[in-house]
């Protein structure tokens, strides 16, 4: 039945696709980050729905002109593209030989080549607000279930992501919830239907007891950064920060024993195996981009011939010693991964979205058609960028498209303050 009623849905969105090519924008976010077909059981799970997906919006794309927006070039997305770039060319000087790297070169362009898109078929509050639903429910939904999953188990259980996905993990799904959390606040300052924002309230307490759920300690730190940081940006900053920050104490303080023991080995480090791990994958891929300061060791930076050449050799590590390990860092991953270069321009890819949030929300404040959203929409995307930012120095998630999805978001409220300033200049002339 599940199969029979998720085909159907996309099939219809699929027909809708060729009237209004956007549609399969929203629909490919919605496939690559909820995976819905990972909740079926039969003939759905294994169908390519995103290879469908994706070529039927790129013809679309193609062939319909008017559904065409022009590319929206800036900085942020010069930046982007020199991203891409970049990690194509350190694909071509990988360590591991072509065929080791193809799959993972094409998973990831992927990703972008369908952001790109997207950037290219939506405009406007209705389409951007579309989006970030999208968005919320295509993590909303795992949250959710993992809240009362928390509560159901009195927190002894632990919350995982879908399988299969990007998010399978219980840290990958935590970090995920901590970004779009944000966003989930935003939708709830503008909605205006009570049962809504009601329903909305309800998931922003459940996704902060999934994340807890999880027993991420990373998360943790990420969930309390985030929250710190929701209370400063709200417009009575010190009310609301000690009303979010009270509300995550109390969920803490009625987490169980077992949950409590395990947040505590944040400071035993050193006896604790994962983080010893990290330690020693985050010092070997020093050593890679240190040799190889350009363009690292390309994509699979995990495997046995990076370690046996790079990996340090101290006693310190002797209990993680002789395994291979993946990064556990997004800056890491990049700098193991792509070289100085691409972690630069990474790292310089957040920090231009960061600021063009800000000047964004500046603009938009002495503008009556994008006063009442694009502010409070440019806050929450910073403050799921730093929750992104602190849960992502323990995971491997660069490549989560989620994340560039909030770049997306950034690009398209600006493209779409500029395209109306031409339209706005005659009224302001008369």
């Amino acid at each position: 039945m599940r199969d029979i009623a998720l085909s159907a849905i996309i099939g219809a969105l699929l027909l809708l696709t060729i009237k209004h090519p956007a549609v399969g924008a929203f629909l490919w976010a919605w496939i690559s980050i909820m995976n819905p077909h990972r909740l079926t059981y039969g003939f759905a799970h294994s169908m390519p729905w995103a290879a469908v997906i994706a070529g039927l919006t790129l013809v679309m794309f193609a062939v319909s002109s008017k559904a065409r927006k022009p590319f929206p070039m800036s900085s942020l997305t010069g930046v982007y593209i020199a991203l891409m770039v970049w990690m194509t060319v350190t694909t071509l000087f990988s360590i591991n030989p072509p065929e080791d790297v193809k799959d993972r070169w094409i998973f990831v362009a992927k990703i972008h080549l369908m952001i790109l898109v997207t950037l290219m078929l939506l405009r406007d509050r209705k389409h951007i607000e579309i989006l970030i639903w999208v968005l919320v429910v295509s993590v909303g939904f795992y949250g959710f279930k993992g809240g009362l999953f928390t509560i159901a188990t009195g927190g002894s259980g632990r919350v995982w992501g879908p399988t299969g996905s990007m998010l399978e993990g219980n840290n990958e799904l935590a970090v995920a919830l901590v970004a779009i959390s944000p966003l989930t606040y935003y939708l709830l300052q503008v909605s205006k239907n009570p049962w809504v924002r009601r329903g909305l309230m309800v998931s922003l307490l459940l996704f902060a007891l999934s994340i807890l759920g999880t027993q991420s300690r990373g998360a943790l730190l990420a969930l309390l950064t985030m929250a710190l940081m929701l209370g400063l940006k709200n417009r009575h900053p010190v009310r609301a920060t000690l009303l979010i920050v009270g509300l995550v104490a109390v969920a803490i303080v009625f987490m169980p024993d077992s949950w409590s023991s395990r947040m505590d080995t944040i400071q035993e480090y050193r006896a604790d195996t994962s983080a010893m791990s990290r330690l020693y994958t985050w010092h070997t891929l020093w050593n890679v981009a240190l040799d190889r300061p350009l363009v690292g060791a390309g994509f699979a930076a995990d495997n046995l011939h990076v370690f046996s050449t790079y990996a340090p050799h101290e006693e310190r590590y002797a209990p993680v010693m002789g395994t291979v390990w993946v990064a556990h860092s997004i800056y890491f991953q990049a700098l193991g991964e792509h070289g100085f270069v691409g972690f630069g321009l990474y790292m310089l890819l957040g920090l231009l979205t960061w600021t063009r949030c800000g000047k964004l929300g500046r603009l938009a404040s002495a503008n009556e058609k994008f006063s009442e959203w694009v502010p409070l929409l440019m806050k929450m995307v910073q403050v799921g960028l730093l929750g992104f930012a602190v849960g992502g120095a323990f995971l491997s998630l660069m490549h989560l498209d989620l994340i560039y999805y909030l770049v997306a978001i950034v690009v398209l409220v600006d493209a779409s303050m500029r395209e109306a300033a031409p339209r706005d200049a005659p009224s302001k002339s008369k």
